[in-house]
C-alpha cells in the first residue's frame, strides 16, 4: 500500500459546453521517501494535481488515498497535519516575523507556545533557513522564501510535503540547494511531490509528464528512473 495514491482521477471546472477538463485519468502512487517531480507547461494541470492530491480540492471522479484512507472520509482530516501543502505565501494575519508564521499553525492545534517555538526554531534549522526567523516576510528573497514555506510545513511534522515550482523566483545558483534540500528530506522518510516548468527541477526525483490533463511516465517507483543532482559549476 502506497502512502500517497490516486486512482484514475479526473478534475474538471465549470457546467455544460463551459466544462474545462483539467486531469484525466490520473494514477499516481507516491511511496514514503520518495521524491517525486511533475514537468508541464503552464496550464497543463500541475497545480491542480497538487490542490487534488493535497485534499484542498475533490476530484470529479476518482479516490485519492493516503495511507489508505480515502480524503474524502470525514475522519481522514490529514492536510495541515500528514499531508502538507506548501505554501509560499504569507499573510500579514499570522504575524510580523517569520517565527510567528511558523507557530501559528501550531498554536491552532493545541500546541503550547514554548513548544511551538521551539518546533519553529527546529524546523528553520532543517531548512537553512533560521536566520531568517526575526526577519519580515518581505525582507526575505526567493530563495528564502521558498526555505521558510518548507520550514512552516516542517514544523507541523507531515508524512507527506507538496510543493508547486520550489524553484520559481529563485536565483540559478541557489536552486540545487533547494532541490538538495527536498532530496534530503526524502531520504529521511518524508513523501514529496513538486511540480516544475523546467527540466532542471526534475533533478534527484522520480520525474512524470502531465501533458492536456494526462500524467505519462511510470506510476510506480518500482519501475521508474531517478535522475541524479546536477552538479554546480
Amino acid at each position: 500500500m502506497s502512502l500517497l495514491e490516486l486512482e484514475h482521477v479526473e478534475k474538471s471546472y465549470g457546467r455544460g459546453p463551459c466544462t474545462q477538463t483539467v486531469l484525466r485519468d490520473v494514477c499516481l502512487e507516491v511511496e514514503a521517501g520518495e521524491m517525486v517531480a511533475v514537468w508541464g507547461m503552464r496550464r497543463s494541470g500541475r497545480s491542480t494535481l497538487l490542490r487534488v492530491a493535497s485534499g484542498i480540492e475533490p476530484p470529479n471522479a476518482g479516490t485519492v488515498r493516503f495511507d489508505g484512507r480515502d480524503l474524502r472520509d470525514r475522519r481522514c482530516e490529514v492536510l495541515g497535519g500528514d499531508i502538507a501543502y506548501c505554501r509560499k505565501t504569507f499573510r500579514p494575519s499570522e504575524g510580523a516575523v517569520t517565527l510567528d508564521h511558523l507557530t501559528v499553525g501550531q498554536l491552532a492545534r493545541g500546541v503550547t507556545p514554548s513548544v511551538a517555538i521551539s518546533r519553529a526554531r527546529a524546523a528553520l534549522e532543517r531548512a537553512g533557513a533560521e536566520a531568517c526567523a526575526a526577519r519580515r516576510p518581505g525582507e526575505l528573497d526567493g530563495e528564502e522564501c521558498v526555505r521558510v514555506a518548507v520550514a512552516r510545513a516542517l514544523s507541523l511534522d507531515p508524512r507527506v510535503l507538496l510543493i508547486d515550482e520550489p524553484t520559481i523566483g529563485v536565483e540559478m545558483l541557489a536552486r540545487d540547494g533547494i532541490l538538495a534540500l527536498l532530496r534530503s528530506l526524502a531520504d529521511d522518510g518524508m513523501a514529496i511531490v513538486t511540480t516544475t516548468g523546467e527540466t532542471t527541477g526534475l533533478s534527484g526525483a522520480r520525474a512524470l509528464t502531465l501533458s492536456e490533463g494526462e500524467l505519462h511516465g511510470e506510476s510506480r517507483r518500482r519501475l521508474a528512473p531517478v535522475l541524479p543532482l546536477r552538479r554546480s559549476a
